[in-house]
């Protein structure tokens, strides 16, 4: 039987982790994480308020590949960038990551787990919590309900007046 050590909710996560140490121990991680202490992901939100509630869970599989699985869920207040209004876009994660110790060892990964490259042995939890964050950040926000496409009428009767030949302009200056 497998026996699994869960840190508790109020525990506060360690800055670092011996990624080997909590494979073998099978520790699993709950709680939240301030959205203000991730600096790298504040400065793209419109107000630093709220928490991503996390899990993460250490193992290996049945192969011998370490793994981290993470699942977090959060509402980051964004910026729409049409109304400059702000909203809460919401962001499910839930992935499984090969921990591998370089960059080589990524082709012995199955297809279903992304690479975490862990280097010297440790990393940082909260780091892979906000680098997951970001990469769920949408290119250009949008606040749901906005719509896609502008509709300026002017633009399109210009468009209208255009001549069919590109040389047809050249053509009239000629005649001058």
């Amino acid at each position: 039987m497998r026996t699994y050590h869960r840190a508790p909710m109020s525990a506060a996560l360690p800055d670092r982790v011996n990624v080997a140490r909590q494979v073998l121990a099978r520790r699993i991680y709950e709680g939240a994480l301030p959205l203000a202490a991730m600096s790298r992901l504040r400065d793209s939100l419109a107000v630093a308020d709220g928490a991503a509630r996390f899990t993460v869970e250490f193992g290996k599989d049945g192969i011998g590949i370490a793994w981290l699985a993470l699942r977090v869920e959060a509402d980051l207040p964004l910026l729409c960038q049409r109304t400059l209004e702000a909203f809460m876009y919401p962001v499910s994660i839930d992935q499984r990551m090969g921990v591998i110790a370089t960059e080589a060892e990524e082709a012995g990964l199955p297809s279903d787990y992304e690479p975490l490259l862990v280097a010297n042995g440790e990393l940082s939890i909260a780091d892979v919590i906000e680098d997951e964050l970001i990469l769920a950040l949408p290119v250009v926000p949008l606040k749901p309900g906005v719509p896609l496409e502008w509709s300026d009428q002017a633009a399109d009767e210009s468009v209208d007046e255009r001549p069919s030949n590109p040389f047809a302009v050249l053509g009239t200056l000629k005649k001058h």
